[in-house]
């Protein structure tokens, strides 16, 4: 069945078919009707079936459906998550799902500054996603209002009751309106689950769905130790390996991908970016320039890789341990197709090594955690290709700038001729201007000289009178 037949708006499909989906998963196909009808949905599926998705499209079509007024502070949907990774990763899929409506959406989580999310619930939003504490703030500060919300989602309920949200929880559903949808998605239905459904649904409709993925038995899998700031340093060994002729490399941020790629590309490997903030025509440019072989490495968000399906990628390489397990299984599928061999590398930091055990506990499998062989692990910054500007200076050892920078200066234009335009304001060495009002050098100054003025004492003490003379012989000398 196509997205078509789901009962979505033509703006939704539109943002569907132009990530690449054409045919949804079953949690998909079983919730989306519903939720469109306005029921109550528990949505009980592992990870890696779509529940994203599956909750994501329905809430844009209620507001699109019924649009008002943007006012101040008031929300209309509000999304909760127990994380900021996987905050981060439903407004992804709001902000590329909604792109052909006029939504706005807001991710609310702790750990950043609060200023700029104050100023966009000031302009008005229609869309929170946020994690239970960093809402709280807001609603404590009244910079938020919930009063007016009318679809509410709560997104892997079993992590918020594991990681001691409930509490949170209950206090933020009793600031929304009784009158409302709820959506709530969760892995496993413990007691406490059920009691929670219980208490904040009417009358809901349960979907659950089968076993979860399982990486393809094709797809060779290769875990490297590394710290995050040798990453890129490690990217650009493996990528010496000429058979790596179609790299997808994968970030956990847009500003991560573009990072990656303007990295490669001054190390002469041919990269280009894809993630949600690129136009669509600049996606589809990219994606065919990826399918001709015009770019060796593709550096891709887990958004924009949704609709990526390209033959012959010969390795998949997870620049960042995916959060969760559903990215990991949906990232290395891309290669391994068509019972085509493929390698999937992942490497890990270690603040990675929770994503690690997540990922092996979902696939029921322990992995090896290996060093790279033949790779510098002592080597911090990565080279540049010869002649890139601004490198040499990164690459200068610390204990030299710092004697640079520390040294005397040494003034002394005796055979230096002044080549400055008449008028012009002189520079140093390193192009700040030097303000000649207040600092004025003699041509022929003579650096500085220091005096121990210790041994000048001593010597003092040894002749009768001879301090007070040798002082004033010195302060007259300048």
């Amino acid at each position: 069945m196509p997205f078509s037949k789901l009962g979505l708006s033509d703006q939704l499909v539109q943002g569907i078919l132009a990530t690449g989906y054409t045919v949804p998963t079953e949690i998909q196909t079983r919730a989306i009707p519903l939720a469109v009808a306005g029921r109550d949905i528990i949505g009980c599926a592992q990870t890696g079936t779509g529940k994203t998705a599956a909750f994501v499209l329905p809430l844009l079509h209620h507001l699109t459906k019924s649009p008002a007024h943007r006012t101040h502070r008031h929300v209309r949907a509000l999304v909760l998550t127990p994380t900021r990774e996987l905050a981060q990763q439903v407004e992804d899929f709001v902000t590329t799902y909604g792109r052909f409506t006029e939504l706005l959406s807001l991710s609310i989580y702790g750990g950043v500054n609060m200023d700029n999310q104050l100023k966009r619930l000031h302009r008005g939003i229609d869309i929170v996603i946020a994690t239970p504490g960093r809402l709280l703030d807001h609603i404590n500060r009244r910079t938020i209002d919930l009063s007016r919300v009318e679809v509410l989602v709560l997104d892997e309920a079993d992590r918020m009751f594991d990681m001691g949200f409930i509490q949170d929880v209950r206090t933020i559903i009793g600031r929304v309106p009784a009158k409302r949808q709820t959506l709530l998605f969760s892995a496993t239905m413990s007691k406490e689950i059920r009691a929670l459904v219980a208490s904040i649904q009417h009358n809901p409709e349960m979907i659950e769905v089968g076993e979860r993925q399982r990486p393809v038995e094709t797809v060779r899998q290769h875990f490297y130790t590394v710290e995050q700031d040798t990453k890129l340093g490690l990217l650009l060994h493996i990528l010496q390996n000429d058979t790596l002729d179609s790299v997808l490399v994968f970030s956990r941020t847009k500003h991560g991908a573009d990072k990656i790629s303007r990295r490669l590309e001054k190390n002469g490997v041919k990269s280009v970016a894809i993630h949600a903030n690129r136009t669509q025509a600049q996606r589809q440019r990219a994606l065919a320039g990826f399918k001709q072989r015009q770019y060796r490495v593709m550096v891709a968000t887990d958004i924009a890789a949704r609709g990526i399906d390209v033959e012959g990628i010969s390795h998949v390489i997870n620049f960042d341990t995916p959060a969760f397990a559903e990215d990991y299984i949906h990232r290395i599928g891309r290669t391994g197709r068509a019972m085509l061999s493929g390698d999937a590398i992942t490497f890990v930091s270690n603040q990675e090594r929770k994503y690690l055990k997540s990922i092996e506990f979902f696939v029921g499998k322990k992995y090896e955690l290996k060093r790279f062989p033949g790779f510098d692990y002592a080597k911090k910054e990565v080279a540049a290709a010869p002649g890139t500007e601004g490198e040499a200076q990164k690459k200068e050892p610390a204990d030299r700038r710092h004697s640079r920078h520390t040294a005397r200066p040494r003034v002394s234009t005796k055979h230096r001729q002044d080549t400055r335009r008449p008028g012009s304001r002189p520079t140093t060495h390193s192009g700040r201007h030097v303000d000649t009002r207040k600092v004025s050098v003699p041509p022929s100054a003579p650096p500085a000289k220091e005096y121990d003025w210790r041994k000048v004492i001593e010597e003092g003490k040894a002749e009768r009178g001879g301090f007070r003379k040798k002082l004033k012989k010195l302060f007259k000398r300048g």
